[in-house]
């Protein structure tokens, strides 16, 4: 042992107690370390610094987060706080869009798409880490990473699609919650969509992105409605998780349709670009606030959160397909065109309470992805134009970048106006999100794995083998369409 760290050690034995490490600080309390690291950046617990530069943790410093982590309220309150971006990304993916397409599935096959939202979880998680790596390394958006390694007519045309399937998502949602607060409260419809569309222009222009994430993570627990739903209906849980662990394949256009509808809605490009943003936008903040953690810790932080938001956007997924599918499609109700319509249709089946939440959920998760939905198109078109962008940014300085987000959020509006059908139009986009996916997806997977771009930090082997399954999926969906579209 060098002299160095044994001073080190008789210093921090010298008291007489134990001391920790963060690792083992965070296994004694039985924490995730991103949560073992924020109590720490909280001031929560106090830390001592050792001769070689690490840090101990006294037992007495443990024994009091033990008390204070010892009520699981408190503890799942201090963990949900700790979460960044990869919540909100994953809350997002279940917007009123694709409510609305999931509700869809539900009615029309019963619980025979169910068993996507399993076997879809390890593909979503492993490009959501793709992308948010590629953001914490190269500390860029996506489109500026592709743009620096690929034609910028290819990233221009990828953009332009993804401006457009998200416009026609936030004319769904909007639509969605319109109607939503139409059925609760006697409103006029489309004063509440005007109303809508400027809180949410307002929202996203005004109020600060460290005030403004924490908005949108606490608009995640709207989501909660859908999994209490669930168990409200009573469903026979030994028969659905047969059917959520059996894959079952019907080779007819529609259904090939359907599971690359739900495949664009549940890995939309728009995620993509949003999560690699917000990543960029996390290292801006925490280098304001003086808590810029080394690239290993932020990684090892990115995980845990990426993790919890891909679980929580799957299970909600998973109880939307279930209650739609006990209640309507066992009920005859075989099609829906609308979330809100889904929201109706439960309360004659499954009470006031089933319909109340389901409404309220829509309310909700449009508030959450609408300005997700018009911000990853802006992060995207700024940095192939090379606009100042940001949302911590103020309106003056990227006039360009706010005026995009605006754009789409009034386009969108606007598709309520001219007697385009949004629902429609949300089917469609949900199918071109899941074609946009595949070369976004191939070029994600190529980035992430160069190690002149990533350096040490390339795809780990359980990302490359469930990012390349997406893409994979993705391209069998569309080239099974085309063929059952030429076969019949």
């Amino acid at each position: 042992m060098s002299e160095e760290k044994y001073v080190a050690e008789v210093a921090a034995q010298s008291d007489g107690h134990k001391h920790f490490t963060i690792s083992e600080f965070r296994h004694e309390l039985g924490i995730p370390l991103i949560l073992a690291r924020k109590l720490i950046v909280w001031g929560i617990v106090e830390v001592e610094r050792t001769a070689d530069g690490t840090f101990r943790i006294t037992e007495a410093e443990l024994n009091e987060a033990r008390e204070i982590l010892k009520h699981p309220f408190t503890k799942a309150k201090l963990f949900f706080r700790a979460l960044g971006p990869g919540i909100i990304t994953g809350a997002a993916d279940d917007d009123p869009s694709g409510i609305g397409t999931y509700s869809s599935v539900g009615a029309q096959y019963g619980f025979g798409l169910i068993w996507l939202a399993p076997w879809l979880l390890p593909l979503m998680t492993a490009v959501q880490e793709a992308c948010a790596r590629i953001g914490i390394v190269t500390n860029r958006g996506l489109a500026g990473v592709l743009m620096k390694h690929y034609r910028k007519w290819f990233v221009a045309i990828i953009i332009l699609l993804l401006i457009v399937a998200n416009v026609a998502n936030i004319g769904a949602d909007i639509s969605a919650m319109s109607a939503t607060v139409n059925m609760l409260v006697p409103v006029n419809y489309y004063v509440v969509a005007v109303a809508l569309t400027v809180l949410i222009i307002l929202i996203e222009i005004m109020i600060p992105y460290r005030v403004y994430s924490k908005i949108l993570k606490w608009l995640t627990l709207s989501l909660f409605a859908y999994l209490i739903t669930g168990f409200i209906i009573h469903p026979d849980w030994l028969m659905i998780f047969k059917e959520a662990l059996t894959p079952n394949v019907i080779f007819d256009k529609a259904y090939i349709f359907a599971i690359v509808a739900v495949f664009g809605t549940t890995i939309s490009p728009y995620l993509f670009f949003w999560q690699t943003s917000e990543e960029v936008e996390e290292k801006k903040v925490e280098r304001r606030e003086g808590t810029l953690q080394k690239l290993t810790g932020r990684i090892a932080h990115m995980r845990t959160d990426v993790r919890t938001g891909m679980v929580f956007a799957n299970l909600t997924f998973f109880f939307i397909v279930l209650t739609t599918a006990k209640v309507l499609n066992a009920n005859g109700i075989f099609s829906i065109d609308s979330p809100q319509q889904a929201a109706e249709a439960l309360r004659p089946f499954a009470g006031d309470q089933a319909f109340l939440l389901f409404a309220l959920g829509i309310l909700g998760t449009g508030l959450l992805a609408i300005p997700v939905l018009a911000g990853s198109g802006a992060y995207a078109l700024a940095e192939l134009m090379n606009w100042r962008e940001g949302l911590d940014e103020k309106f003056s300085r990227a006039k360009a970048f706010y005026l995009v987000i605006s754009f789409s959020v009034i386009v969108g509006l606007l598709l309520n106006f001219i007697g385009i059908n949004p629902m429609k139009a949300l089917y469609y986009s949900a199918y071109l999100n899941g074609i946009i996916s595949i070369p976004l997806l191939f070029v994600i997977m190529i980035v992430g794995n160069d190690k002149r771009i990533m350096g040490r930090e390339t795809h780990p082997a359980w990302v490359k083998i469930f990012g390349w399954a997406a893409f994979a999926f993705a391209s069998a969906g569309l080239v099974l369409t085309i063929i059952l579209s030429l076969v019949k």
